[in-house]
């Protein structure tokens, strides 16, 4: 029995339509970086008022 040794990763033709995908999917914006930054920006103001009108 002889054994063909076979690329664990596949085929050239499916890396090369993996990375195709890639490039689609990330040429916006990181939807999901964005709320958090908003979220961590609203928490800070909202911790900077509450901090102003109790001192």
């Amino acid at each position: 029995m002889s054994q063909n040794p076979q690329d664990p990763a596949g085929t050239t033709q499916q890396f090369q339509r993996f990375q195709q995908q890639g490039q689609t999917e990330r040429s916006g914006p990181n939807l999901g970086l964005i709320i958090g930054i908003v979220a961590v920006v609203a928490v800070v103001a909202v911790l900077v008022i509450a901090l102003l009108a109790l001192g």
